[in-house]
């Protein structure tokens, strides 16, 4: 079986101010890359371990998705067709109805833009070279889980 990709909520209990986890199974991701051979393959990697995606190629039909779809992750190419992946992320963490959704960028940019788009409102940034995606995915899988986990937004199973 698939790694499964869940979602941690924290909640109050007891007046005690005892804290609890409760998780869920992320449901929806938004995978937004101009690359159909790319989209098409996270969306089968993802839609493998249990997860709907939706998908956008270009910037523009991006912040229409998010908006409508409301997904609970997003991975978000930088070299996009109409709107550019930086200026999608400014209009995503800018706009109240996506600002919470965590977004990770996936790009053949160099590492050098990662703390630029990180203090932007991106959780990570990983270059598109180190995932490996003819191998199954599991690398990927691996380097989201980890970028999540690592911000308290993620626990894996």
């Amino acid at each position: 079986m698939a790694p499964r990709v869940i979602w941690p909520v924290m909640s109050i209990t007891n007046m005690g101010l005892e804290m609890k986890q409760t998780i869920t199974i992320m449901t929806k991701l938004l995978v937004i890359e101009d690359s159909r051979f790319t989209r098409d393959t996270i969306k089968g990697i993802f839609a493998e371990a249990g997860v709907s995606v939706v998908d956008a190629s270009d910037g523009e039909e991006a912040l229409q998705l998010a908006r409508h779809s409301k997904p609970d992750l997003i991975i978000l190419d930088m070299l996009l067709p109409k709107m550019g992946g930086e200026l999608v992320l400014q209009s995503l963490k800018q706009d109240p109805t996506t600002a919470n959704i965590p977004v990770i960028i996936v790009s053949s940019l160099p590492q050098s833009n990662a703390e630029r788009l990180t203090n932007g409102g991106a959780i990570g940034y990983i270059e598109k070279s180190s995932l490996n995606l003819m191998a199954g995915g599991q690398n990927l899988l691996g380097l989201v889980n980890g970028l999540l986990k690592a911000k308290g937004q993620l626990t894996t199973v």
